[in-house]
């Protein structure tokens, strides 16, 4: 049985789907951009700033599953700039220090709201 996540913690949804579902001990956690929950509107700043507030709402969506980064065994990040992947990983690396969960970092054309960076996650509890 999948149960539905939803936190106002993290940027609501911005089409038909749901922050993250869990199934049998696993989270699916639909990609997040630089949304600031609070305001619901999209963070300006550069990668840095977008990295941040992805990985922040990102945070917040596994704390409402009863988890955390450490739970994270999958990341897949979307970039509009390969160019930006030393600054990515420097903020990336402030979060998954110890054991950091596989991944996979791909460029893309554009990302919604016009986004620097997304990332999705699948996490374990």
């Amino acid at each position: 049985m999948k149960t539905i996540i939803n936190t106002d913690a993290a940027p609501k949804a911005i089409g038909p789907y749901s922050q993250a579902v869990m199934i049998d001990g696993f989270l699916y956690a639909s990609g997040q951009i630089a949304i600031d929950p609070a305001t619901g509107e999209f963070v300006e700043g550069g990668i840095e700033a977008q990295t941040e507030r992805v990985l922040e709402n990102i945070k917040a969506i596994l704390k409402a599953a009863g988890m955390d980064l450490s739970n994270v065994i999958k990341t897949t990040v979307f970039v509009t700039s390969i160019g930006d992947f030393a600054k990515i990983n420097e903020i990336y690396g402030r979060y998954f220090k110890d054991n950091p969960p596989a991944r996979s970092l791909v460029e893309v054309k554009s990302l919604p709201k016009g986004a620097l960076i997304e990332i999705e996650v699948v996490a374990h509890k």
